[in-house]
């Protein structure tokens, strides 16, 4: 990677250890908590962080810190942005550790899902307390009141919003026979996976003091950007896989990805057969043969390519649009939005 982005993300990741570090001392303790009539003993607050410190530092992609800080610095902000990048990553990780356990999935990152190695009650807490600790970081934040209140709101919605999107994807993978529309599934996906793009835009403009339009404009080419970088994702589990996890692993979770959709809606008679490899998956694993028979059947029917076409179609949009109107004229540092357009190629 380009030694501009190597260099801000050793400071993205310098913050999440500080904010979630492996041996939490007391001061830690106070950070996170504030001051208690009789502090916990550290050993016991480690139960508490140290599943979602582990899931953290398994690594993952940093792209929705890395497109905060960016967003700032181009907004003339500087790297305001990076002490408040655990707003954006923390509760990433956090939902990663929900959706391991309502998907019933086994693995994340290369290892076993954190629910599987620390059992579903710790993961919860932990997941749980992943959207919560970053607020830690807020209260700490020297900036006017009003404006930490405009942050506090945009984190609060966009959180709800995140749990919205989760909601139907949970309704679609438990029933094998629903089927939602095209447009519901991108309804869901910016929920899901755009909102977390979208909050990092936004809150690296309201950082730097942009105005609301600006912020918002930004924000809804963050979320297209989200949107395409999980229909390429849904693409890369039905072809290469996804890195630390199995191919066809979706097909075991009964997931209603775009390129099922597609075909679908395309071959309603086909229901029958795609119910029959959801079941005999979600029974046996990804080893089962009809797991490679469906992706061979999505893939001649062209289906896996046009999922593919939508998704670098929505990626294509976003680069054009933050080298073009998604900033405002004048005031911008454009080494940083062209570092925005190169990340943003590079999700493609």
């Amino acid at each position: 990677m380009d030694r501009h982005y190597t260099a801000r993300l050793e400071k993205i990741e310098a913050v999440l250890r500080n904010r979630l570090p492996k041996h939490p001392d007391q001061d830690w303790v106070r950070f996170a908590f504030d001051p208690m009539a009789s502090e916990p003993p550290t050993d016991l607050v480690r139960n508490l962080t140290e599943p979602g410190r582990e899931l953290v530092a398994r690594g993952g992609k940093r792209w929705r810190p890395l497109f905060m800080t960016l967003v700032c610095e181009a907004l003339g902000g500087g790297d305001a942005a990076i002490l408040l990048t655990p707003l954006v990553e923390f509760p990433h990780n956090g939902s990663l550790i929900h959706d391991d356990i309502e998907d019933g999935a086994d693995e994340r990152r290369g290892a076993p899902a954190i629910h599987i190695t620390y059992g579903v009650d710790v993961g919860i807490n932990s997941g749980c307390f992943m959207y919560f600790l970053p607020l830690a970081c807020l209260d700490e934040w020297d900036a006017p009141a009003e404006k930490k209140l405009g942050v506090y709101r945009t984190y609060g919605e966009h959180l709800r919003r995140i749990h919205l999107g989760q909601a139907m994807d949970i309704s679609w993978h438990r029933n094998f026979s629903s089927m939602p529309s095209v447009t519901e599934y991108e309804l869901m996906c910016r929920l899901k996976t755009g909102v977390l793009a979208r909050l990092s835009a936004v809150l690296g403009a309201l950082i730097a003091d942009a105005d609301e339009q600006t912020a918002a404009r930004i924000g809804k080419t963050a979320e297209d950007l989200g949107v395409g970088f999980q229909i390429m994702d849904d693409v890369k589990n039905l072809t290469t896989g996804n890195p630390g996890k199995k191919r066809g692993d979706d097909i075991v979770e009964g997931k209603k990805s775009l390129p099922i959709i597609l075909y679908l809606h395309k071959n309603p008679n086909r229901v029958e057969f795609v119910t029959r490899c959801f079941s005999a998956a979600r029974a046996r694993g990804t080893g089962v043969g009809e797991v490679e028979e469906l992706i061979a059947e999505l893939d001649a029917a062209g289906a896996i390519a046009a999922a593919k076409a939508q998704g670098k179609a929505l990626v294509d949009g976003a680069v054009t649009a933050i080298r073009g109107s998604a900033f405002p004229r004048g005031a911008v540092s454009e080494e940083a939005r062209e570092l925005l357009a190169g990340l943003a190629e590079m999700m493609g």
